[in-house]
């Protein structure tokens, strides 16, 4: 159990320190045991994602990463309110740490770093992350128990493989030392990522559950694995309409291929510049194949009048 200790400040919040929890006594039939081998192959089907993939490689363009940042926010947003509704049921209520864990707060200051002051006008929550959100609030309101499923799935990660995400993003797109724009990534009230998740699952062990319940707590973590990875996906399309920098005012040089303005992520208020700027325009048609071998062709005709002329 964690054991409260006084901030260095003398405020008034605590940071908890977790005392080591023996793993031998896990058995197969734990929900712990059972969410880890029930996600195995959701799990790396999730990390083998082109977007997953590429980010890890450090190939993530910076509005490409704010883009995934309001799509977690309104991901965190949903989960948190419905964790809020149901922290006094017995069938959740063991797994709500609210200090230690809730992000929404954090993704706000990195939304706050990339947007501006007005971030909230210049965002909006793209189709597959809605239909991520509508499955969170029906689970709240409907079968909270089922909530265990999603809180396992995003916190026990963002402890994880999300700690390696937050050291390529701030190499890869130059972000500051001082963690703005990752504070998504930081857990300040949690002394120690690995005690902490040996404590979570022991409460997730500890809950009253039947094999059945358990069984759709599984089931669920599949579903949010699914949601997760149909955002991965939506963010790889977005990415490959992406042009390969970003112009200074935040809105990406368009590359030619499809309509930018379609794209769900995209509100013309977003960035001062606009899609249909005659410079982008001339930009993307350059570089069509066939424009580019008439372009080549006219420019031989007057590099050999040229000559003609000299001589």
């Amino acid at each position: 159990m964690p054991s409260a200790q006084e901030s260095p400040e003398g405020g008034e919040e605590d940071i908890l320190h977790y005392e080591e929890i023996e793993d031998d006594a896990v058995s197969p039939m734990d929900l712990s045991e059972l969410l880890k081998e029930g996600t195995k192959e959701s799990h790396d089907r999730a990390e083998n994602t082109q977007f997953v993939k590429d980010f890890l490689k450090g190939r993530i363009k910076k509005e490409l990463f704010k883009l995934a940042t309001v799509a977690l926010y309104f991901t965190y947003s949903a989960l948190e309110e419905e964790m809020d509704h149901n922290k006094d049921n017995p069938l959740f209520a063991p797994l709500y740490f609210p200090v230690e864990l809730h992000r929404r707060e954090a993704l706000a200051k990195d939304l706050k770093y990339f947007y501006g002051e007005d971030w909230k006008e210049k965002i909006q929550c793209s189709e597959a992350t809605q239909q991520y959100v509508d499955r969170i609030h029906h689970v709240g309101q409907h079968e909270p128990e089922l909530l265990v499923a999603h809180a396992y799935t995003r916190y026990m990660g963002d402890l994880s493989g999300g700690q390696v995400l937050k050291k390529v993003a701030q190499r890869a797109l130059k972000l500051p030392s001082t963690e703005e724009g990752i504070q998504f990534y930081v857990f300040d009230n949690i002394s120690n990522a690995q005690q902490f998740k040996q404590l979570y699952r022991a409460r997730m062990n500890a809950l009253d559950l039947d094999k059945n319940t358990k069984e759709r707590i599984v089931e669920e973590a599949n579903k949010a694995f699914r949601f997760n990875m149909q955002v991965f996906d939506e963010l790889d399309k977005v990415g490959r309409s992406l042009g390969e920098e970003a112009q200074d005012g935040g809105v990406p040089v368009h590359d030619g291929k499809g309509d930018i303005r379609k794209c769900p992520y995209y509100a013309d208020k977003l960035g001062t510049a606009s899609p249909s700027c005659p410079f982008h325009a001339a930009v993307g048609l350059a570089r069509q194949p066939l424009v580019q071998l008439v372009l080549a062709a006219c420019m031989a005709v007057a590099a050999g009048a040229a000559a003609w002329y000299i001589l």
